[in-house]
């Protein structure tokens, strides 16, 4: 479906505001349940739209209604129309629906705003080298940030000031500070890496051929074993929602569930997924210091993440950059 279309625009704009009434957290874990079930569909033979135009497109895409869409309307309830739940612009979790209905609109608009950038993003000399989707929400989320909350990017510089850029007075004003220490994110990059790579792995054996007969898009082909897993991570997130406490303690592992698998598909090996799962628990991480850390809304340190550890892919693998593909064939 044409980002600019009329139907697109629209859909974007009703998904947009649905999703906002949910709030960005369980927008986004719907957002995951509908990837995976596209995948699902796919690998049974069947049509692409539930993954490709529903849980990654126009529709409820997390660029979309599936996730920006909440951040925002967050943003502008807590910041500008003071009416958040919770009066704070970082609770993702609260729904927004018994709000006002122009938080629930100013949703949908940016529902459509994450739509339609998208394929201006991807004209650009690079910046196509990002995941677009990813960069989209980012690009939301600050713009936000800067009208609503009146902060740069990197957030409140009284904030930054006290703890230091990239510090976190010992995980206190982490982002998630149960699994911010090296180690941890040392083993969970390690598991969600090969996990995701070894789904990868069983998903493009299947599909290749499925493809190549016609009986699948090339698209859905691709997509599939690559997202599989990021979606798992974020149903994964309805802990974050039905926790109290300790029970509450999530792990949040999309970029690190991206990163493994596009490992694996890079360079078919299970070993270089657990690195690049490594390598996404430490990038996600380090954009949550950067991002979120000092910042009064919820810039999504996986979207971040997502971004800028697609783009290091791209540069190493992609044959008009390094093409390190060329040793693993």
């Amino acid at each position: 479906m044409d980002a600019w279309s009329l139907n697109a625009i629209l859909l974007a704009f009703g998904g947009g505001m649905f999703g906002a009434s949910l709030g960005a957290l369980w927008s986004f874990c719907l957002c995951g349940l509908l990837t995976m079930l596209g995948c699902l569909v796919v690998l049974g033979g069947g049509p692409d739209f539930l993954l490709l135009q529903v849980g990654l497109g126009p529709i409820f895409g997390p660029h979309t209604g599936g996730f920006v869409a909440g951040v925002v309307a967050s943003t502008y309830a807590a910041g500008f129309k003071k009416n958040h739940p919770s009066g704070a612009a970082k609770d993702i979790l609260s729904p927004l629906v018994d709000t006002s209905w122009d938080v629930l609109v100013v949703g949908g608009v940016s529902a459509v705003f994450g739509l339609v950038i998208v394929p201006l993003l991807g004209k650009v000399p690079l910046v196509k080298e990002f995941d677009m989707l990813a960069l989209s929400i980012c690009i939301n989320i600050w713009l936000a940030r800067g009208l609503f909350q009146k902060e740069a990017p990197w957030g409140n510089m009284e904030s930054i000031r006290e703890h230091g850029w990239l510090k976190t007075n010992g995980y206190a004003i982490s982002w998630v500070g149960w699994m911010s220490p090296p180690s941890r994110l040392l083993a969970l990059g390690a598991g969600m890496g090969l996990l995701s790579g070894g789904v990868a792995m069983g998903f493009r054996e299947y599909l290749e051929p499925l493809a190549a007969q016609g009986m699948v898009s090339d698209a859905a082909a691709f997509v599939a074993p690559l997202i599989f897993c990021w979606g798992l991570s974020a149903i994964m997130l309805t802990m974050l929602n039905f926790g109290q406490g300790t029970t509450q303690k999530s792990p949040v592992t999309h970029c690190m569930a991206i990163m493994g698998a596009w490992g694996y598909l890079q360079t078919g090996s299970l070993v270089m997924a657990m690195i690049f799962g490594i390598g996404g628990a430490f990038v996600e991480e380090l954009t949550a210091r950067m991002f979120y850390n000092h910042g009064s809304n919820h810039l999504d340190p996986p979207a971040a993440g997502i971004a800028l550890s697609t783009f290091i892919m791209n540069i190493l693998f992609k044959p008009e950059f390094l093409n390190l593909g060329k040793f693993f064939n």
